[in-house]
């Protein structure tokens, strides 16, 4: 009797907004850039703050990833997109599909309190795929609200830049500065205990990211 054999499905993930078929492998250190995307395309730490430094994230099974000994490292490009929507919303969300970036670069610092910051930069095929990212990005986190287990708050928004306070129940507060450029959006995440009292510095690591993220 024929044995089935199971094959993996090898298309293309067309949609961000779903989660992916396979998880990010952490069978090895991820590399250090993402195609043409690198640390030339994240801020220097003194961009982003006084006292901020970058941060070797060592990973591990926790973490879902194995350390590669610097402070960045490749994502897998739709689960890094999926992964940085408001997921948990009181509220539901648009359903609407959204475009997969060709690559994701994920950059960490330290505060000069030491609290934790990530920057993500997906880079997508053009400038129209990441503006229709950008547009659902911000559709989702406009539409989560401030109830249920995930509370998103605006603290003000530009034509290219929004900055948000994303809390978690019973857990750290991040204030989120999200933007885009040519065919790149940057996210940035700083864990924070005064979200509200930050909206003057989410302002102003805008320029420092609008900068470089879409540097060839």
């Amino acid at each position: 009797m024929p044995v089935p054999t199971n094959t993996l499905n090898t298309t293309p993930p067309t949609n961000a907004a779903e989660p992916p078929a396979l998880p990010e492998q952490a069978t090895a250190p991820p590399p250090a850039a993402a195609g043409p995307v690198s640390s030339k395309n994240l801020p220097a730490p003194a961009k982003l703050g006084k006292g901020w430094k970058t941060y070797t994230d060592p990973g591990g099974a926790e973490a879902g990833f194995q350390g590669n000994e610097t402070w960045t490292r490749s994502r897998a490009p739709q689960q890094a997109a999926y992964e940085a929507l408001p997921i948990g919303c009181g509220n539901p969300l648009p359903t609407s599909s959204l475009p997969v970036p060709q690559h994701a670069l994920q950059g960490t610092y330290r505060t000069a309190a030491g609290k934790s910051a990530t920057v993500l930069v997906l880079r997508f095929a053009d400038a129209a795929r990441a503006s229709g990212y950008y547009s659902g990005y911000q559709a989702r986190m406009t539409a989560c609200g401030e109830k249920g287990n995930l509370q998103v708050k605006q603290l003000w928004s530009s034509p290219d830049a929004v900055a948000s306070v994303r809390s978690y129940e019973e857990a750290e507060a991040f204030v989120e500065v999200s933007t885009l450029k040519g065919s790149t959006v940057a996210l940035l995440a700083q864990s924070s205990t005064t979200p509200s009292k930050q909206a003057a510095w989410a302002r102003s690591v805008v320029s420092a990211l609008q900068t470089v993220i879409d540097l060839p």
